[in-house]
């Protein structure tokens, strides 16, 4: 029988995205030896028949390692797109006028479809188009009602379909299309932990999909339109996680805005208690190389030393050629970068303020104990995920070993910074909590005979929100190998 696999040595969590090159179950499970945490399965490519396999591939880790497996679905979103050419392309050059109409006629160097009829509404002139990912910048010197007469400011070649985005003007398009409805319903279907909604404006898009959702997952947003940073908090308080993604993002912003933005997103999220997530070009050069540039080295960094909850790979584990080699290279970078010596104060830079809760109260008092009495470990029960959360927006020094009777909670805890979930079976009494929380942190390797724990827990036991109880407890000898009684692992 296949070793549980314990907590891994970092806070930071990985969550790669599974592709061509990650799809077979040989693959996943060489991706979550390799430091994988969560797995990305993104709707923007392929069938549902394809991602049902990559789930089940995913679930079957959680059998042979005994440890929850986390699965997000990422949502494509609405994209914008040209029409098509009569010759499949055109060459565009600077200073030219270049129109975009409603007429489905193929295009040429003058003209081109623009099958989004909101759009001749909401374009102002002076709004700025950005075609394939920001190469053709284009601006409008004129709103005709049924044409947008535009002047090129950096020209190229622009092909048949390609992406529009429109930074300057709120789209008045809803954040879910009828495929991503329809890949929202497979998603749970499948018992998805998580899903990622894209093209987040507002608060209404978040609400919407809140909506479909219910409770059957949790819900990310992802930050990838210049105006969803005028309504961030909004958009924050309505989701369980944001993610800051750089793809969009970076196209709509000037390079240079993109790196402030990244720090006001990871920081907010961090007083909101939501996980957050870094996305996009982490480790680019890693699709082809079996090692990244410096540069991209010290991106993850950065974006861990700011309390990031969890780094994505997108294409590098997805599409590229060395994606076993992409997430041993992150893992050994978060590792490394929070044995830094500095890495505890630039953490806590960002000041999370307590809410005026017990739980909250308790949550902070809890980091303070674990770091005073120098303790191994921090233990929780939990039945929503709450207090595990609580703790983890407090960033405490030691690891955090979240036990849950629910396999779903244990699941979507996957993306929480510095938290091992584990599913097990319920208590019913303070003496069997300690007893078990003795146990367990043996089990999984996170204390030994004369260390210190520090464990949290709500009385009664089950109840959601009612984390009340802060307790101390020292190990002594080993006492795992004196228990005698049933298995703690729900289940097994």
């Amino acid at each position: 029988m296949t070793e549980t696999l314990g907590p891994r040595s970092r806070k930071v969590k990985i969550l790669a995205t599974l592709g061509p090159a990650s799809s077979s179950p040989e693959m996943i499970r060489k991706l979550m030896l390799s430091g994988a945490d969560a797995f990305r399965i993104n709707m923007s490519h392929g069938d549902q028949a394809s991602k049902a396999a990559l789930v089940d591939a995913i679930r079957g880790l959680e059998d042979e390692f005994k440890r929850p497996t986390t699965i997000l679905f990422d949502l494509q979103g609405p994209k914008l797109r040209v029409g098509q050419f009569a010759d499949g392309a055109a060459q565009l050059e600077n200073g030219a006028t270049f129109i975009l109409d409603r007429d489905p006629a193929p295009g040429n160097f003058k003209r081109v479809q623009l099958p989004h009829p909101e759009l001749f509404d909401a374009i102002t002139e002076g709004a700025r188009l950005l075609v394939d990912d920001g190469k053709i910048r284009l601006k409008v010197i004129a709103n005709e009602r049924d044409r947008l007469v535009t002047e090129v400011q950096v020209g190229g070649r622009i092909s048949n379909n390609k992406g529009v985005n429109v930074p300057d003007v709120l789209v008045p398009i809803p954040a879910l299309t009828e495929k991503d409805r329809s890949d929202l319903q497979f998603a749970v279907s499948q018992g998805a932990d998580w899903i990622a909604l894209s093209f987040v404006q507002r608060p209404e898009d978040v609400a919407e999909a809140r909506a479909l959702i219910g409770d059957k997952a949790a819900l990310l947003a992802k930050i990838e339109k210049p105006a969803a940073l005028d309504q961030l908090n909004e958009i924050i308080a309505l989701s369980d996680a944001v993610m800051v993604a750089r793809g969009d993002l970076g196209v709509e912003l000037p390079p240079e805005g993109v790196p402030p933005m990244q720090n006001r997103i990871i920081a907010t999220a961090r007083q909101f208690g939501k996980p957050v997530v870094v996305a996009t070009q982490m480790l680019e050069s890693m699709i082809s190389s079996p090692t990244p540039t410096r540069a991209e080295v010290s991106d993850v960094a950065n974006a861990i030393y700011d309390g990031a909850d969890a780094v994505m790979l997108s294409a590098e584990s997805a599409a590229g050629q060395f994606p076993c080699e992409a997430v041993q290279m992150m893992d050994r970078i978060g590792t490394t970068t929070e044995r830094d010596p500095i890495y505890t104060a630039r953490i806590h830079f960002t000041k999370t303020h307590l809410e005026p809760t017990t739980a909250d109260a308790l949550a902070g008092s809890a980091r303070q104990i674990a770091s005073t009495t120098s303790a191994t470990a921090m233990l929780c029960y939990t039945s929503s995920g709450s207090t595990a959360r609580r703790i983890a927006r407090e960033r405490p020094p030691v690891p955090l070993l979240a036990m849950t009777a629910s396999k779903t909670i244990a699941r979507r805890l996957g993306l929480l910074w510095g938290v091992h979930a584990v599913h097990t079976r319920d208590v019913s009494s303070f003496e069997e909590m300690v007893a078990k929380s003795r146990r367990m942190a043996l089990r999984h390797k996170l204390a030994q005979g004369g260390d210190r724990l520090v464990l949290m827990a709500g009385v009664p036991f089950g109840t959601a929100g009612s984390t009340n109880v802060i307790h101390v407890v020292r190990l002594v000898g080993d006492e795992l190998s004196s228990y005698k009684g049933t298995d703690d692992l729900a289940g097994q």
